[in-house]
């Protein structure tokens, strides 16, 4: 059974929830980047020349913003891992009109963006933002994971090295896609 949308079928209904008390976002720019990765990201070729890209299952998509103790409550519940991690995807169920769910940790991109930084940029960065870093790199690491998780939801795996780096092209790929179309949206931290 593939699931596909039609052509020229309405944006899918996405539910946001933002469960961190410090994140903020415009929940009309998230959605926007779902529906451009939906609309556009499968209809370009990627490594295997011979087939597309499928797209995420149609139905509503569930996107949770969580901190890095709620996503490890839910990693240890689901997965038997108690340890913290960026993201989680939940397959839904299309016969009950729902694609799945992406669970996010905005404290784990924080961190991530926090330690990649040079001294150079933490410099710069902190004369003009009371976080120490940029809001862009916040914005897009936070924008790779929601990426991430509607890859695994478009029949994308991660588990096998050779897997893993078809999914870290389509990363790329899609997060320049979002770039270009002016949809990775804008995250700030209270």
């Amino acid at each position: 059974m593939e699931n596909l949308r039609p052509a020229g079928s309405a944006p899918r209904e996405i539910a946001i929830a933002n469960r961190h008390p410090r994140l903020r976002l415009d929940r009309r720019a998230v959605a926007r980047a779902i529906h451009v990765l939906d609309a556009e990201f499968p209809k370009s070729k990627i490594e295997n020349r011979k087939s597309k890209i499928p797209a995420a299952p149609a139905g509503e998509l569930s996107l949770v913003f969580l901190t890095d103790a709620a996503l490890a409550q839910l990693h240890a519940a689901f997965l038997a891992d108690p340890t913290p991690t960026d993201v989680i995807t939940f397959e839904g169920n299309p016969a009950l009109g729902t694609a799945g769910e992406i669970c996010v940790s905005a404290d784990a991109a924080q961190r991530h963006v926090r330690g990649s930084r040079t001294r150079k940029s933490l410099a710069r960065s902190q004369k003009s933002h009371d976080f120490g870093y940029p809001p862009a790199a916040f914005a897009r690491e936070l924008t790779l994971y929601l990426v991430h998780g509607w890859l695994h939801l478009a029949g994308f795996d991660d588990l096998v090295p050779e897997k893993k780096r078809a999914m870290r092209r389509a990363e790329a790929r899609a997060l320049r896609l979002l770039t270009r179309a002016g949809a990775v949206p804008k995250f700030a931290r209270r």
